[in-house]
């Protein structure tokens, strides 16, 4: 727990400090300038979307420790937006500064096989999976957990990067083209889950131990990239129940203060098995801007600074769409069509660049029925992206 001398509260008016300058630090900003906080950001970028809503962006590399003590020295808090930062640098600077989530968070989290002994040692649930570090170790463990499978990269993956499904028919001569392509460094075999769905629960969890859960979203993939979020989830009581309940007691476990999202698997069978932990607002969680009392972005504010936790209650069902760089391919998206359609909020980035798979923002729809959110911000992406398939 975070002992008394750290406990006090940080108000309006102090300037807090976010590592990274993606559109998750930039939503950060939003959410505590509205509040009154002065916001600086340290990113590898001068032309980032956290640019665009900073008092100040710190510009060096992610490892220079002289770099970012110069920046904390001027911070009352920081946080961070993603986790391909090192924990070294951030535990150096926690005797600057408040860093929340702490370092050994993020070193927990950020790589896979760190994070699976976490979940076991603390009798969380989840895939059956082997640590490998060599060709024969990745032969002997695809025998162990038996196919098929999935093997990925124990550090720096997302959006499905640093991850080769091994089919039920995979030979040796499969095994060895997945080492061939990822090998070279600590991988996770796991056992391949018959899923029902994904779904994610975002929660928040205060200086004081607090917890804040909102409700479990349903997520579908396109290409290893989230597509689509919507709540309510249409799953039984029980399952979402053991959903936030596991969520928050993750959050207990590792000690967070600030927010962090653990995705789920849900089994045809009604287990809930977890899959990944993110110690940082997430992509799924989006639609808590439009949906929600409290964004997911201000109980990160609220919880690194100190504040009572705000209420994550819904006030409508929500359906969350990605734009992605594909949608620009016909040139600029249509965002007056899509707006005909009701209900619908759209956020974009700031980015300069629509690269094809690159997250250039989000469409939100709220609606009386979870089915009608879907299906508008469905429409409203197709009429935005001139009906054109973004995902290319």
């Amino acid at each position: 727990m975070v002992g008394s001398a750290e406990r006090k509260v940080i108000t309006p008016g102090a300037t807090l400090g976010v590592m990274g300058g993606g559109q998750l630090g930039a939503m950060f900003a939003m959410a505590a300038k509205r509040m009154g906080y002065r916001v600086e950001a340290f990113s590898d970028s001068a032309d980032c979307p956290a640019a665009h809503h900073c008092d100040r962006v710190h510009v060096g590399a992610y490892d220079d420790p002289a770099a970012l003590v110069a920046m904390a020295r001027g911070l009352d808090v920081l946080t961070f937006e993603f986790e391909n930062v090192s924990a070294a640098p951030l535990r150096a600077l926690a005797g600057v500064v408040p860093v929340r989530p702490a370092p050994e968070v993020l070193f927990t989290t950020q790589d896979r096989g760190r994070e699976k002994a976490f979940l076991l040692r603390e009798g969380f649930a989840c895939a059956p999976h082997r640590l490998v570090g060599s060709r024969e170790e990745l032969h002997a463990a695809v025998a162990a957990v038996g196919l098929p499978a999935v093997i990925k990269t124990a550090a720096f993956g997302y959006d499905g990067k640093g991850q080769q499904k091994l089919d039920a028919g995979a030979g040796p001569q499969e095994i060895d083209a997945a080492w061939n392509s990822l090998g070279g460094c600590i991988l996770i075999v796991e056992a391949w889950v018959d899923f029902e769905c994904e779904i994610s629960v975002v929660a928040a969890r205060g200086l004081d131990g607090s917890t804040a859960v909102f409700a479990p979203t349903r997520n579908h993939h396109r290409h290893h990239i989230l597509d689509i979020s919507s709540v309510p989830a249409g799953l039984p009581a029980a399952v979402l129940d053991s959903a936030r309940e596991m969520a928050a007691a993750v959050l207990e476990k590792l000690d967070v203060v600030g927010v962090a999202c653990v995705e789920f698997f849900v089994t045809r069978d009604g287990r809930v098995l977890v899959n990944e932990i993110a110690p940082r607002p997430h992509n799924s969680g989006h639609l808590t801007i439009f949906a929600c009392e409290t964004s997911q972005f201000e109980q990160q504010v609220r919880a690194i600074c100190g504040l009572p936790l705000g209420s994550p209650r819904q006030l409508a069902p929500a359906a969350m769409a990605n734009l992605l760089g594909d949608c620009w391919k016909n040139g600029e998206p249509d965002w007056a069509a899509a707006l005909t359609v009701p209900g619908l909020s759209l956020l974009l980035y700031g980015k300069g660049e629509p690269r094809p798979g690159r997250k250039m923002g989000h469409l939100t729809a709220l609606a009386d029925s979870v089915e009608e959110a879907v299906a508008n911000v469905t429409l409203a992406r197709s009429l935005a992206c001139r009906s054109t398939d973004q995902s290319g």
